[in-house]
């Protein structure tokens, strides 16, 4: 009797899992296909690339005046000295504080990132999820971003109807 309960078990447990339907999608190539995602990459990356060069130019000016100080640290009373290495430790701080402001955990480009790109992110989510739906899949996985996905026949890629839903034609 107990072999025949762990048999009915078994079966049950093993049919359940057949009855799953699996699929992946590439969310890199989902949305490097939304023009959208495009612009707001290319504005995030203006906006880094101005903010790294101000972040450079102030640490710039502070080993400049590092290696100024330095060279004369030698002939320079001690109040001097003090003054000099109290601006140096202030505008440290200074570039410290702005890189952190810029590109903290929730700095600058998190915020804006937040604002330009998960728009994005949500809709390419709502097209898998009506997706996933309509053809009832209970998993679906994403291949991009180092996944742990090995490997994944193409016939369940779900990519391309992602984007079919989001109104976006693939070439």
């Amino acid at each position: 009797m107990k072999n025949l309960i762990l048999s009915f078990l078994f079966i049950l447990g093993t049919s359940f899992v057949f009855a799953q339907k699996y699929g992946y999608i590439d969310s890199d190539y989902i949305l490097e296909s939304v023009p959208e995602y495009k612009e707001a990459k290319d504005k995030l990356n203006k906006l880094a690339d101005r903010w790294t060069k101000d972040i450079e130019d102030r640490y710039a000016v502070l080993k400049m005046k590092k290696d100024n100080f330095s060279r004369e640290e030698v002939l320079l009373p001690s109040e001097e000295k003090a003054k000099r290495k109290e601006e140096i430790s202030k505008l440290e701080t200074e570039v410290l504080e702005l890189q952190k402001m810029r590109f903290g955990v929730s700095g600058d480009y998190f915020n804006k990132r937040q604002e330009l790109v998960k728009p994005i992110q949500d809709k390419v989510f709502d097209a898998l999820q009506k997706i996933a739906s309509k053809k009832n899949y209970t998993f679906v996985f994403d291949k991009a971003n180092q996944s742990n996905l090995v490997y994944a026949d193409s016939k369940t890629d779900l990519s391309n109807d992602v984007l079919k839903e989001m109104g976006i034609t693939v070439k």
